[in-house]
């Protein structure tokens, strides 16, 4: 399991969103992406990245857009971005996502 891993649910659905692209990039003076990867069927990206990443800013975009269009569904949000401080090297980042056609919300897990 990877410092970050991050899992999708589809709140207006009350089920897993499955199928959505997530990439993990870590911030600075240049963005470079670290890791990316797609939500299976429980919503989960277990490990996004290493095993361990060196502390500083991160964020993790959603492609939402996709998400939705696939299930014919309109949506406001085609992307959602979190930004996050990883301030703990030797942590687990666990990052989900509440995500509706029209909302979004997410929280630290464990």
């Amino acid at each position: 399991m990877g410092t970050v891993t991050t899992h999708v649910l589809d709140t207006a659905r009350g089920c897993p969103a499955s199928g959505v692209d997530v990439v993990l990039e870590r911030l600075g003076a240049t963005v470079a992406a670290v890791a990316a990867g797609r939500t299976d069927a429980d919503g989960r990206v277990d490990g996004l990245g290493p095993d361990r990443l060196a502390a500083g800013d991160y964020r993790l975009r959603f492609a939402t857009a996709a998400y939705f269009a696939d299930l014919g569904v309109p949506a406001l949000y085609p992307e959602v971005v979190v930004v996050f401080s990883l301030s703990d090297p030797g942590q687990h980042y666990h990052l989900p996502l509440l995500l509706g056609p029209f909302s979004y919300s997410t929280y630290r897990g464990s």
